[in-house]
């Protein structure tokens, strides 16, 4: 009896512990399910998050040229017109005085001829400007022919020397892409030029095999500053945020308190 009673508890806990068994599997593939998908949610929340900050970051920089342009197209048509106007009616007033007058009075001829000169100054800070802010020759003659320009104005001041090494031929670059690289490159230019006292710069652009543009940048001069100083004085965040938005990459191979600054990028076309 007491046998017959045994066995009887017995193939009761056998299935009872199958079930429990079952559960606890269930349970746990549950629990891992679980795991998985809020990490697949988290995945899309950050993959969501970085497509809208790159959004954020590209409207930006449209917005930046955008403004640019305007403020240069401003610069050019309306002030410049507006001293243009004014010069000629100073040199109609210098001729008039010289006409009307046996004997002009030269302090009033010297008063009119450095007026002229401060229009003619201002002519050419305006279209320095403009030409600074949206570059006409970049979109009539392309990327290297418009940083060709720039190299000679350099080199022909005998301090800096700039050169530019391309292949024979490159890809036809959408203009975007091209007014992005100009303005790395020249902010990475103005800041040799200003801070690094550098007597040779070199830039080299190529294509790689995976259709990527390289571009390698280096220059002589005293290096980078101290971290502390790094993205204030290379102005990086710029630089950074335009390679962002072209969807490449940008690296600087020389540590800070070293001679000379290399850096890298890469785009993709």
């Amino acid at each position: 009896m007491e046998a017959a009673k045994n066995m009887s508890i017995a193939n009761l806990l056998v299935p009872f512990s199958i079930v429990l068994f079952i559960i606890a599997i269930g349970v746990i593939l549950l629990y891992h399910s679980f795991q998985k998908k809020l990490y697949i949610n988290e995945l899309e929340n950050a993959a969501n998050k970085a497509r809208h900050q790159e959004d954020l970051l590209e409207n930006a920089v449209m917005v930046q040229e955008t403004e640019r342009k305007r403020i240069a197209s401003d610069l050019h048509d309306e002030l410049g017109a507006i001293i243009s106007i004014m010069k000629m009616n100073l040199l109609f007033i210098m001729q008039k005085e010289k006409k009307g007058k046996e004997e002009p009075d030269p302090a009033t001829l010297e008063t009119l001829q450095n007026l002229t000169r401060l229009a003619e100054t201002g002519l050419n800070t305006v279209r320095n400007l403009s030409h600074q802010l949206m570059p006409p020759q970049l979109a009539a003659f392309g990327l290297i022919r418009t940083l060709n320009s720039f190299a000679d104005s350099i080199n022909g001041a005998g301090l800096t020397k700039i050169v530019i090494d391309v292949p024979d031929e490159l890809p036809e670059i959408e203009w975007m892409t091209t007014l992005g690289l100009y303005r790395i490159l020249m902010e990475l230019l103005t800041n040799t030029l200003k801070h690094a006292q550098a007597s040779l710069v070199t830039i080299d652009i190529s294509i790689s095999n995976k259709n990527e543009l390289l571009i390698s940048y280096a220059d002589n001069g005293i290096g980078l500053p101290t971290v502390g100083n790094l993205k204030a004085g290379m102005g990086l965040k710029n630089i950074e945020a335009r390679v962002n938005v072209l969807k490449g990459t940008y690296n600087i191979s020389s540590p800070p308190g070293a001679r000379g600054f290399q850096s890298a990028i890469t785009i993709p076309l």
